[in-house]
């Protein structure tokens, strides 16, 4: 790569026209862009991002289990109220009581 910045459609003869967008071989405006030398016709907008992409919740964060077990046995960190409530489930569903 040079340091110096090229022009849009540096060595291209003929009208410029369109808007200028950065391809592979440089800076070209629509007369001159790869798809117009191949006589195609402008390529349109995709459809973009689905409407919930940034409100669908995260399969990572529906796969967490927290076992209430793990919690009570210290296996698993938590908060200590966390801590309390999940040895007094565990110890509840045993028929045992603290």
């Amino acid at each position: 790569m040079s340091s110096r910045i090229a022009k849009p459609c540096e060595g291209q003869i003929g009208e410029h026209d369109g808007e200028l967008r950065f391809y592979v071989n440089g800076w070209r405006c629509d007369a001159h862009s790869p798809w117009a030398a191949k006589g195609l016709p402008k390529p349109q907008p995709g459809p973009g991002l689905p409407a919930g992409a940034w409100t669908t919740p995260s399969p990572l964060s529906d796969s967490r289990v927290h076992d209430d077990r793990a919690v009570a046995s210290g296996k698993r960190r938590s908060s200590p109220t966390t801590y309390r409530a999940a040895q007094a489930a565990v110890h509840h569903t045993n028929g045992t009581s603290a």
